[in-house]
Parts: C-alpha cells; structure tokens; sequence
C-alpha cells in the first residue's frame, strides 16, 4: 500500500500497529484537551461508545483540516464498566483505583476509528471487546503497577494488553489490535478501497 496517512495521535502502539500492516505514516498528535470534552459529554449523558466515537473524530477532523486534500486517522479508546466511563489515570493512586474498581469483573474496551479529510469525517468504524479480569489481591494489583513505567501507564492507560496487562485477566474476548487501541483490518479494508 503506497499511500500515506496522516496518524492524529502519538501513541507509538498505535503508529506500530500501521507499520506493521504496511501503512505508512507521519504523526501529528491532535492535543485535543480530552478531559474538557468527556466532561461535556458526560454532562449530556452520553455513552461511553459516543465519547469514544466523538473524540476520534474530532481528533482527525483538527489535523485533517490543517493538512489538505490528505487522510488523516483519528482514534480513541475507552473503558465501558457497567455504562460508567472509566479514563486513563492520571497518577499512580487514580490507577490502583481503577484497577481495584474494574477487579473480578467483566468490562468492555471500546476502540474507536475516524478517517478524515479536508476537516471532514469520511469514514469511522468502532469494535468493542470484553475483558475480564481476574480476582486480585491489593498485594498483586500493587506489584504489577510497579512494573509499569509512568510514560506508558499515563499514555496508555492501566492495562498494556500487549505487554504485563495480559496476566491481568481471565478471559479476553475481541480483536487484539482493537484492544491495543486500533482495529486495523478495518482500517486497511477501507484504505484498500480508497
């Protein structure tokens, strides 16, 4: 695939997952502030699956408009327990927190896509993958937050199914790029037919 994509995030994950499937792109995050728009979305009582879908697009649809006539990929994941959005931490307490709150129980990552151009969404796509997690001791939740770099317990959030996060459940149901944070088949068919 010759064509190159603009990828509206810094998340190396995500920027290895396309190099992997042989897309190429250039990276110029969004810094959208995410916090203020979950907030006002969370205000009108949307779902954790329209926040997600929101912030995808309005990631791509930034960057998108700056650089015309180019494709630009937005994306964004979140945690749904129970219809409660659960974001990133944003200190190592805020994690313990979430990890003991998501503890023995089942919740959904939702993984959102967006592709833009010339400021506009052409094309998004959303899969949503079940966790469980196991049922964890406070011992065995601190000791694997202790194996967690900061860089990518606040990039990523508290699970990195791709590396230690894996030992953290029971059952995992769903596609593991979506979970990484970028449903890629989908992404590929699309830009295959472009």
């Amino acid at each position: 695939m010759k064509l190159e994509i603009i990828l509206a995030s810094k998340s190396e994950v995500r920027k290895q997952i396309l190099k992997d499937n042989n897309i190429s792109c250039n990276v110029i995050p969004s810094n959208i502030d995410e916090n203020v728009i979950k907030e006002h979305l969370l205000k009108h009582k949307e779902t954790p699956e329209t926040i997600s879908k929101n912030l995808a697009e309005l990631k791509a649809n930034k960057i998108s408009g700056k650089n015309p006539n180019r494709i630009v990929l937005g994306a964004d994941s979140v945690i749904d327990l129970d219809g409660e959005l659960i974001s990133k931490p944003s200190t190592r307490e805020e994690a313990l927190f979430i990890l003991n709150k998501l503890n023995g129980k089942k919740h959904q990552l939702i993984s959102s896509v967006c592709i833009s151009k010339n400021g506009v969404m052409i094309w998004n796509f959303t899969d949503t993958s079940c966790l469980t997690m196991k049922k964890l001791n406070l011992d065995e939740i601190k000791s694997y937050l202790l194996r967690i770099k900061d860089k990518d317990l606040f990039a990523y959030g508290v699970y990195q199914i791709e590396a230690d996060g894996r030992s953290l459940f029971s059952n995992i149901e769903g596609d593991e790029n979506s979970i990484m944070g970028l449903p890629v088949k989908q992404i590929k068919k699309y830009l295959e037919n472009l």
